[in-house]
């Protein structure tokens, strides 16, 4: 079978790596002149399934509210007059209740858990380097309040199978010794024994390469324009050259997949939600933490990847643009200086921000659609890297008329 897969981040690449080991005929098509150019370009580099808590929480109305007149919130709201922000938003606070936070959570989780070690697993068959750590995550608190509510609260996950472990101070510093100049600052910590990092970007790209060794066909630097349709089919996909027609088409164009398939009936409730990160040189003086993880009173995540070090943080609802400055980072920089001031070379930084591409309940969108002949992953939001080679696996099983290893139904084109 032929397949055309739209979008070369993460999620779409290694969909195409699973649709190849079923002997399908793929081809990625993708307008960036390089595969993960976009929300997969510097994203945290966490796998965290011990982080699998849904942001549409009874916490979030709260701080998108107090965003308004405070730079400081992990969640800002941005208003616009743009009827998509408002429809999204009316539908996130509807998935902020504490009941449909835990079932949100306990699905993230699941999904979180089951794509794990596939990534491992690709890995090991293909023999790519991406800067893995697999020594765990750290996610630490810097009041007491707040830490003995997360105590409490990974119960929800430790129910779902996923190791966590509360740490304190000494404990923490003892696992991590380049928290040592944060031990001030700390009150206590998660751990994810399991979890891990790397560069997500780095492993597209080598799988990319893997890819095409097995006969896949990569159109860079190619923009699609439209999907056209006849009936309940898609009979081809024009670009800004061409116009390509094939078997089934999978969609995993991130935060671009709901105006794509607009045309042809398809509502996607997927909006872009801005991330912001910055990477750091590491030099033989540097001192950066060993493994990665969340300052989570600030929501700032922070990640060691070889001789970088990278910190991520902030869920802006503000619209497609990805423009930044270098003052958006001044907060960011300032929390992490309290507690790595010498992880890294903090005057050569590399400034970025991405969209997340995010569904209301934060699941992701991985099903057949209404149109025969297209199929749908997307809407991973800011656990994109974590679930992506699960749900390529799943939607290829799908694809293939096999049942999956693991429930779809919330992942589902109905239940989003």
């Amino acid at each position: 079978m032929r397949v055309l897969v739209l979008g070369a981040g993460v999620v779409g690449v290694t969909t195409a790596f699973q649709l190849l080991k079923d002997g399908h005929e793929v081809t990625v098509i993708d307008r960036a002149e390089e595969v993960a150019s976009f929300s997969s370009y510097a994203n945290a580099g966490l796998v965290a399934p011990g982080h699998a808590y849904a942001w549409s929480s009874p916490r979030a109305p709260a701080m998108m509210l107090r965003s308004l007149y405070r730079e400081d919130q992990a969640i800002r709201f941005r208003p616009s007059l743009n009827p998509e922000l408002w429809l999204w938003s009316l539908k996130f606070l509807k998935q902020c209740t504490a009941e449909k936070a835990l079932v949100n959570t306990q699905q993230k989780s699941r999904i979180c858990t089951y794509s794990q070690p596939l990534i491992k697993e690709i890995a090991n068959e293909t023999g790519i380097p991406y800067d893995a750590n697999d020594g765990g995550l750290l996610y630490f608190y810097r009041h007491a309040k707040t830490f003995d509510f997360a105590a409490t609260k990974c119960g929800i996950l430790q129910k779902e199978g996923i190791k966590v472990e509360v740490l304190n101070v000494a404990e923490t510093i003892a696992r991590d010794p380049g928290l040592t100049d944060a031990e001030h600052e700390i009150v206590g910590s998660l751990y994810a024994p399991t979890d891990e990092s790397g560069d997500a970007r780095l492993f597209t790209i080598a799988l990319a390469e893997e890819c095409k060794k097995r006969g896949a066909r990569f159109l860079m630097g190619t923009t699609l324009k439209a999907l056209e349709s006849d009936g309940n089919r898609i009979t081809g996909a024009i670009t800004d050259g061409q116009r390509l027609s094939t078997d089934q088409y999978v969609l995993s164009f991130g935060v671009f997949s709901p105006e794509l398939v607009k045309n042809i009936g398809l509502r996607l409730p997927i909006y872009p939600v801005k991330g912001y990160s910055m990477t750091m040189p590491v030099k033989p003086e540097h001192t950066p933490p060993t493994l990665g993880g969340v300052d989570e009173d600030n929501l700032l995540a922070y990640c060691p990847m070889g001789d970088r070090f990278r910190l991520t943080a902030t869920a802006e609802f503000a619209g497609y643009e990805v423009n930044h400055k270098p003052a958006d980072f001044n907060v960011m920089t300032r929390k992490a200086r309290e507690i790595f001031p010498d992880a890294a070379d903090y005057s050569k930084p590399e400034y970025w921000a991405g969209l997340r591409p995010m569904t209301p309940s934060g699941l992701p969108i991985v099903s057949a659609s209404p149109i025969d002949n297209l199929w749908l992953n997307t809407g991973h939001g800011h656990m994109g890297w974590t679930m992506s080679c699960g749900t390529a696996r799943v939607l290829a099983d799908l694809m293939a008329g096999r049942e999956p290893e693991i429930d779809a139904s919330a992942m589902s084109y109905q239940s989003c």
